[in-house]
């Protein structure tokens, strides 16, 4: 069977615009990494989709692996060389998750109208000679606005009075009035599926966050007196949390996206939640209601047949905002798996410069199912702020329960390539460039404070005994109780190195929490941390990072870092 193309193209002007905004996302977030400062946010793509003039060739029958699938090769067999290669690739990515998981997320109908007032919004659709409707209502923060927004799915487990008290207005959303639970496959009801029929494979998260998108379409319609159109966030909690991930995934507009506690078919990885013990299986979650697309229900006992994985999900909403949080009290929540797709994904996020874009964190005292946590509120307000509000630049950071910590190494087999701004220099053949983004294997130990400092400084010891490999250190996040730090090892040399060694010493009452994309040797004291099995070869001046974290009393940095390669 041919894969076809879904939608329709757009007119190019808005295609090339949105390209250029990505361009220019990509750049302005190299130019934090290279001062090494924070990631400063820039505004979401003025279209829902930039990818549809993008060619995607038939991808031909999946081969099965066990390993999370290779964002960064194309269905060609190619690699992705640039940031702007990312475009087309992503537009791969979305077709293979719509075919085989999500089911078809149409676009813009013919005709969405509706009306913006302080209290709710009406969204009214024709398309094809069908008709429908749905409202949502809307709270607003104090002030005068014009406001940002964070569209809540459902009313669960979202932290409203935070939102609201961080400049942003609340939009409740109810998916039900557009794709409908307890409904058979074969007859779904709602909105969405009143104009694209009741037997549509389209599953219910796609259909509501089509309701989303249309949200979006009247906000830009109403001329953004009261709500801001380039400032949308989404969030909601277990089923809603799947649908809020599926919503940013799906719509480039959407500038910060917050799932909480999704469980199966939200952020964990397809492949590792069918080995995580505990957590709710695959065809469970297929069955349960029909959340997935129809297609998904062949791949539930074989998920190593799928051809994407979330971890690529995360990567469609890269260079954009995401706040994962995730419930490691609950083994049927497979928190592990959402910590192995969140690292996998966050290599998306470093390839793009967008690294401090994605903050992960599961480390948190309450084990209740959906409850509003302290732990997250910091890092609500902080993202809110960077991503809606354009006010703040904090980095991302992930803080991952030591009970229910991923091992990304275990998961992939594909190194992260160096992706330059344009040309070819240096991508499909560069080194890792950053790993298992913060807190891969273990996270920290402290639990429970509500923010920590976000130091993001630069520091250490550089040098290395052959005159070519050098090791630098910088502190990415501290908190009560520990820290997470990065070391870049560098080949300052004129020949690959083929592999290293960082020898480094910790402050007394200092202990390793985790290392990721890299191997200690010892947990206190004077520690080596060599390279994992992707990343011992480092190119002429090439560069790779591992990370780490610590805790005890002190957040003193390391000293003595030397770097050695055979």
């Amino acid at each position: 069977m041919r894969f076809q193309r879904h939608r329709p193209r757009v007119w190019a002007a808005a295609v090339f615009a949105a390209a250029a905004t990505l361009a220019a996302t990509a750049l302005g977030a190299q130019a934090g990494a290279a001062d090494d400062l924070p990631t400063v946010a820039q505004a979401a793509p003025a279209v829902e989709y930039d990818g549809a003039d993008c060619p995607v060739p038939e991808p031909g029958g999946s081969t099965g692996t066990s390993m999370l699938p290779d964002p960064f090769t194309k269905l060609n067999g190619t690699r992705v060389t640039t940031r702007s290669d990312w475009r087309c690739r992503r537009a791969e990515i979305k077709e293979l998750a719509e075919r085989t998981v999500y089911g078809e997320k149409p676009g813009k109908p013919e005709s969405v109208t509706g009306t913006v007032s302080r209290t709710g919004i009406t969204v009214n659709v024709t398309h094809q000679g069908r008709s429908a409707g749905f409202s949502a209502n809307v709270e607003l923060p104090s002030g005068s606005g014009p406001f940002p927004a964070v569209v809540v799915y459902g009313g669960l487990g979202a932290d409203t009075a935070t939102i609201k008290a961080s400049g942003a207005a609340v939009i409740s959303y109810d998916p039900f009035t557009v794709g409908r639970e307890g409904t058979p496959r074969n007859n779904k009801q709602g909105a969405f599926y009143s104009i694209y029929g009741s037997s549509s494979g389209t599953g219910l998260l796609t259909a509501w966050a089509w309701g989303v998108s249309r949200i979006i379409d009247v906000i830009e319609q109403s001329g953004g007196n009261l709500l801001t159109a380039d400032a949308t966030g989404v969030t909601g909690c277990s089923r809603y949390g799947k649908g809020a991930f599926v919503a940013g995934a799906f719509d480039q507009r959407i500038a910060l996206t917050m799932p909480i506690e999704s469980g199966s078919g939200g952020v964990g990885a397809f492949r590792s939640i069918a080995r995580e013990n505990g957590a709710q299986p695959l065809s469970s979650a297929y069955s349960e209601q029909p959340w997935l697309g129809d297609a998904f229900g062949s791949y539930t006992g074989n998920p190593n047949s799928l051809p994407v994985d979330t971890h690529q999900i995360v990567g469609m909403i890269a260079p954009r905002g995401l706040f994962v949080m995730d419930n490691p009290h609950i083994d049927w929540l497979g928190a592990r798996s959402g910590n192995v797709a969140a690292l996998g994904g966050a290599e998306i996020y470093k390839a793009l410069g967008a690294g401090d874009n994605i903050t992960y964190w599961s480390d948190v005292r309450d084990g209740s199912h959906c409850a509003v946590r302290s732990e997250w509120r910091t890092p609500l307000q902080q993202n809110i702020q960077k991503f809606l509000l354009k006010t703040g630049n904090t980095s991302g950071v992930f803080r991952t329960s030591p009970a229910k910590s991923g091992n990304l190494s275990e998961w992939r087999n594909w190194q992260t390539p160096n992706l330059p701004d344009t040309g070819t220099t240096g991508g499909a053949t560069g080194g890792d460039t950053g790993g298992d983004t913060g807190g891969a294997t273990g996270g920290d130990t402290g639990g429970g404070d509500t923010g920590g400092t976000n130091a993001g400084t630069t520091g250490g010891t550089t040098g290395g005994t052959n005159g070519a490999c050098t090791a630098g250190y910088r502190t990415v996040n501290s908190w009560s109780g520990g820290f997470q730090g990065e070391v870049s090892v560098r080949n300052a040399g004129v020949d690959a190195l083929n592999g290293w060694t960082v020898g480094m010493t910790l402050a007394p009452g200092q202990s390793i929490g985790s290392v990721w994309n890299g191997r200690n040797s010892g947990t206190s004291g004077t520690i080596t941390v060599s390279n994992a099995p992707w990343n011992g070869t480092v190119a002429a001046n090439g560069t790779v990072t591992f990370g780490f974290t610590v805790t005890g009393g002190s957040s003193a940095a390391p000293g003595d870092i030397t770097c050695t390669s055979p």
